[in-house]
This record gives C-alpha cells, sequence and structure tokens, in this order.
C-alpha cells in the first residue's frame, strides 16, 4: 500500500501476482537472479507463473521457520525462492534447507544434493492431470487447457506415462471454507500482535479490504471451530496424499499435473474491491491444497497467453520427493526451453 502495486514486468498494466510478487518482478525484470518468497497458499508458485519464472515450493519441514517461528497457518507455509532456472532453484534450495533445533516439522534430508539432480533424466513416470476447475466458482480458462495439454504431450513424447486423474479428495467442497478459517484465525492473531507492538488500533488506511475482512472473520473463530477444522484438514490431507501413495499396497502417481492458476496475470485492479475476494477465489484453484498435505510443487514457465504473457504449469510430488520434481523440471527445461523469453522491460537489455 505504501509504494502501490508491483506491475509485472511482462506488462506494466498486469499484476505480478503475490504475496512474493516484488520479488518476482525483481528477478524477471533481471535486477537479481534470485529473490526470496514464501509460500502459505501459492505466494512462491503465482508470482512465478504470472512472471515467467521458476517457483518450488518445498515440502513442509524443508526449510527450518527458526529460530522465531515454529509454525503458521497449520504449517501451510514455507520459505524458498523465485528464480529463471531450474539449476538456480536446485541451489539455493540446497543452501537453505534443514533442521533447527526445536523445529516442530521437518523434512529427511535430501539423498544427495539438489543440484546434483539437475540434468538427471527420471525414470518414466505416471502423471495425473487436472485441467478443469473442481467447483462452479472458479474459473474455466481455454488457455490454461491449452497450456496443460501441451506440456501432456510433451511428456508423453518423453517417455512418461499421461492420463486424466487426480485425487478425489481435492474435489471436497469443506476444505476452501475450512482452511479460510484458520488462515482468518491467524490473521486476526498477526494483526492484534502489531497493535500491540505500535500501541495504537490498525484500521482501514493501514490494511487493504481483503485483510480486513480477514480479520474480522477471525474475530469469530473460536478455540473449538479452529481445532475441529484442524481435526478435518488433518484426515483430509491423509486422503489427499493416498493418491500419491496408496495404503492398500497399489501404485499410486508420480506427478500431478496443473495450471497454476486459472488463467493469465490478471490486470490491476482485478483483484481489488468488493469483488476481489471473488475474483482470487476464481483463479487460484490449484495451489493451497499442496500447503496442507506439505508436499513440494513446482510452477514451470511453460506457455504464454495469446497477447503474449506468462503461464505458468504446476506439478506436484509426493511428500519429500523436491528430487523428482527438479529432475523432470530439468528434462522439460531442456524439451521446452524458456531461457530466450525475456521480458520487454528488463534492467540489462
Amino acid at each position: 500500500m505504501s509504494y502501490g502495486p508491483s506491475r509485472n514486468p511482462w506488462n506494466l498494466e498486469h499484476s505480478t501476482g503475490g504475496s512474493s510478487g516484488g520479488s518476482a518482478a525483481s528477478v524477471a525484470a533481471h535486477i537479481v537472479s534470485v529473490g526470496h518468497a514464501n509460500d502459505g497458499g501459492g505466494s512462491i508458485r503465482v508470482p512465478a507463473s504470472e512472471c515467467g519464472l521458476v517457483g518450488l515450493k518445498p515440502s513442509r519441514g524443508r526449510v527450518t521457520k527458526g529460530p522465531d517461528m515454529g509454525e503458521t497457518w497449520m504449517g501451510a507455509t514455507i520459505d524458498g525462492c523465485v528464480t529463471r532456472t531450474v539449476r538456480d532453484t536446485a541451489a539455493v534450495l540446497d543452501v537453505i534447507c534443514g533442521y533447527a533445533p526445536g523445529d516442530p516439522y521437518t523434512a529427511p534430508p535430501f539423498a544427495r544434493p539438489l543440484l546434483q539432480e539437475v540434468g538427471v533424466a527420471p525414470d518414466a513416470l505416471r502423471i495425473g492431470i487436472l485441467d478443469h476447475p473442481l467447483f462452479e466458482y472458479q474459473l474455466d480458462d481455454a488457455e490454461s487447457r491449452d497450456s496443460v495439454a501441451r506440456v501432456a504431450q510433451q511428456l508423453s513424447a518423453l517417455g512418461h506415462h499421461v492420463e486424466v486423474a487426480s485425487p478425489v479428495a481435492l474435489a471436497e467442497p469443506d476444505f476452501a471454507g475450512k482452511f479460510t478459517a484458520i488462515v482468518a484465525a491467524w490473521t486476526h492473531n498477526d494483526v492484534s500482535a502489531f497493535e500491540r507492538a505500535f500501541g495504537r488500533a490498525i484500521g482501514e488506511g493501514d490494511l487493504e479490504p481483503d485483510n480486513i475482512m480477514m480479520r474480522e472473520m477471525g474475530r469469530a473463530v473460536t478455540s473449538e471451530m479452529y481445532l475441529t477444522n484442524m481435526t478435518w484438514l488433518h484426515a483430509w490431507c491423509r486422503r489427499v496424499v493416498q493418491w500419491w501413495e496408496p495404503t492398500d499396497g497399489s501404485r499410486g502417481f508420480d506427478i500431478l499435473l496443473t495450471p497454476t492458476l486459472a488463467g493469465p496475470p490478471p490486470r490491476i485492479g482485478y483483484l481489488a474491491g468488493a469483488e476481489g475476494g471473488r475474483h482470487l477465489l476464481e483463479v487460484m484453484a490449484y495451489t493451497a491444497q499442496f500447503n496442507l498435505t506439505g508436499q513440494p510443487a513446482i510452477s514451470l514457465p511453460l506457455h504464454w497467453s495469446e497477447s503474449g504473457l506468462p503461464m505458468g504449469v504446476q506439478f506436484v510430488a509426493a511428500p519429500f520427493r523436491e528430487d523428482v520434481l527438479v529432475r523432470l523440471a530439468s528434462q522439460l527445461e531442456e524439451a521446452m526451453p524458456w531461457r530466450d523469453r525475456v521480458a520487454p522491460l528488463v534492467a540489462n537489455p
């Protein structure tokens, strides 16, 4: 709010996505090679998608939140980065991953550095496709479907088994409301903490309308509601992850392929005002679920809209299998290269 909207180097009238949009704009504009980002509902993958970058959300516990924090949003948030290449992303995650004493979650260490996975062809993978909205209120975008179809064709050509399939639990309608209540409770708690620190009330002049709405919603979330929602979400996560890791001994899928967003980067202002929240739900159909399950997911710049704007495609792996994502991402970076795609506005053309 202090400095206005982050503007997309591909078209200044369009959004960078968020909440790591400033980092993404800086990397896309070649101001820096790597930008810090974190992700609680898509905030690494969404800006990566809208700015034509690589954005990998690590597994829960892969990167410590210590020493000052343990978890936020029921363990949904994680730190990472946005970059222009798979190699840079792998190198950064190798550096920042790890456990700190007292962490509530920790991921098992990689078998070897992720950087060594770059350029290594993955075995033939079983890949499921989800290219359509799960609920009526979400946007069914033709270009998003095209992006997935194009990538699916390339994956088949590379020897992977690709079929239309996705976890049934993703279509359960209670997820969005229950996760929103968790986030709202945290929002109310965080704003109250800022008020104590600043010694004054925080109101409309300090926050965007959506944050004010979330705070008010959070006031109404009782401890009983919070724990009930948390219990439901834990069980839901188990139902989702079984698609990758079945408990009956059958073979699961290796990868879920989806659009990162339902549509190209929106114009600045589209997500503002009274309709902003509804518009956000329309386009963010594919990311937040995997924050709750704690799975690694990566957005790759594999498609551009008819108007020349980047549109990311998302790949989701089983828990702790960033190595599979990096191998596949590296393979696609070679087969469908984006290195020559440069935004019109860059620092060093």
